[in-house]
């Protein structure tokens, strides 16, 4: 009741924002508000727009007493609603999991689905070539049929859901069309037709005009059959290898989702000084971030290192920092200057960096901070609110530390080892898919002088930049001594 006399819904409907209190009220950084706040975000409707349909991002109830942020399905459902071991997914990449759904949910979810899947009859021509961009680059006629593409109006997408379908159609077409066969053979300017409404659809949706990590892992994906079984809306070429690559990447969001539940509890537990109930939350997130290790270890199953490397990761790549783009790209009739922007990145996750707030983890100063502060940009601004609000509460950390209690200490550390459990795992899928097929291509020198080709799709040099996350992620490990 304290938190609801806190905030209110915006005039526009787009999220709850905090109010100062009619009576007694709060002062601006006091954890009954920052606790109101971050409760007001994670239940706001865009928060969860921005997530992918399949749950949310952690089976949230919404206002309403909805969940999924969608009508018709009870919260009482939220309970029956888990992420699945590994022993119900299939071993056969087509997909590598099929979520069980209580029955209400399946059946909405498959409306969902059907209807997220189609544009409206003027579009047609935009999903035509983001479902047939492998056989128009092997052919040489993709640059060819988007450039006859008529420049359409986005007036006739009305909806969330049709803007983020276009969105991702658009952000395709844009990467196979600068990028086309892999072969040097690269545009610097992106025609009208496709720049002016790409832009415009961004501008309404807060995403940038490339394609990012909110379109290419949290939108792309759709039911590929009646079981829930799921599959990806787009692909480059490479074969199987993106539809691993993304559908393995959802994996490991939907199984980490879990541990952002448990945030308004760690929350509400420090406000309250629950020893008790700090300590399951913990319990509960690293359970999530060991669940998410798990599905990340599926990488390696269904992603082949070369056609990773040589293929796909091409198509991924931005134009910010990007040698073979040193000025950006021009986007025709929108800007007339070339601008830069960087390609989809796992630190574009949400979901992590809310983490890294939450258990107090501090990034180096320089690049390592500030790159992870530029992909907030990337995010749907409803989960870069939300991280905004998480920052502007007290310590979580502090409080554990100051407190002594042991149990709730090792519940504490449990979380930060499992996160950087995750984040060394990383360190070894970035060796795996990219530095090694590096010094494979380059006669496996030195890396004295480092590839351009070792680079995230980001932009970052890759090693040294998760080496610093992971050293940050070790630093924040409460010692005996805090004991």
């Amino acid at each position: 009741m304290v938190a609801a006399s806190l905030y209110q819904l915006s005039p526009s409907g787009a999220f709850w924002r905090v109010r100062p209190a009619r009576s007694g009220g709060a002062s601006r950084n006091s954890p009954i508000r920052w606790l109101a706040a971050s409760r007001a975000v994670l239940r706001s409707s865009a928060y969860h727009r921005a997530l992918p349909a399949y749950a949310h991002h952690a089976w949230y109830p919404c206002p309403g007493g909805c969940i999924l942020g969608y009508p018709g399905v009870p919260s009482a459902e939220v309970s029956a609603y888990r992420v699945p071991t590994l022993s119900s997914t299939r071993d056969s990449l087509g997909p590598p999991l099929r979520p069980p759904l209580p029955p209400a949910t399946s059946q909405y979810m498959h409306s969902v689905s059907q209807r997220s899947e189609e544009l409206p009859p003027a579009f047609e021509g935009w999903l035509r070539i983001a479902r047939s961009l492998p056989k128009l680059i092997e052919n040489g006629q993709l640059r060819e049929e988007v450039e006859k593409l008529p420049t359409l109006s986005i007036d006739e997408l009305n909806g969330h859901r049709l803007q983020r379908l276009a969105h991702l159609a658009l952000g395709y077409i844009t990467m196979a069309y600068v990028w086309n066969r892999g072969d040097g053979d690269i545009r610097k300017v992106l025609p009208r037709n496709i720049a002016v409404p790409y832009c415009q659809l961004s501008d309404k949706l807060g995403l940038p005009p490339i394609l990012s990590y909110a379109d290419c892992v949290l939108a792309n994906w759709k039911k590929k059959d009646p079981n829930g079984n799921m599959d990806i809306l787009f692909s480059f070429p490479g074969g199987d290898c993106g539809k691993g690559f993304f559908l393995v990447s959802l994996l490991v969001e939907i199984a980490a989702s879990s541990a952002i539940q448990a945030v308004p509890t760690v929350c509400s537990a420090v406000q309250h000084q629950d020893q008790k109930a700090l300590e399951k939350a913990f319990r509960d997130i690293a359970k999530s971030l060991d669940d998410a290790k798990t599905y990340f270890q599926r990488m390696r199953d269904f992603v082949d290192p070369n056609q990773f490397f040589n293929v796909l990761r091409i198509y991924l790549s931005g134009w910010k920092n990007n040698p073979k783009l040193p000025e950006g790209l021009l986007y025709e009739g929108v800007w007339d200057t070339p601008k830069m922007y960087s390609g989809g990145s796992a630190g574009q996750s949400s979901i992590f960096q809310c983490l890294d707030i939450l258990l107090g983890i501090k990034h180096k100063e320089g690049t390592p901070a500030e790159f992870l502060q530029e992909m907030r940009e990337y995010m749907p601004p409803a989960h870069h609110n939300f991280l905004r609000s998480l920052e502007s509460g007290p310590s979580v950390r502090d409080f554990v530390k100051s407190r002594g209690n042991e149990d709730v200490q090792k519940a504490y550390n449990e979380c930060v080892n499992g996160l950087l459990s995750l984040r060394s795992f990383h360190l070894g899928i970035v060796k795996t898919y990219i530095i090694d097929p590096s010094k494979k291509q380059h006669g496996g020198g030195s890396q004295s002088e480092e590839p351009s080709e070792n680079r995230g799709t980001g932009g970052t040099d890759l090693m040294s930049f998760l080496k610093s996350v992971k050293d940050a992620t070790k630093e924040v490990l409460l010692n005996s001594a805090s004991v």
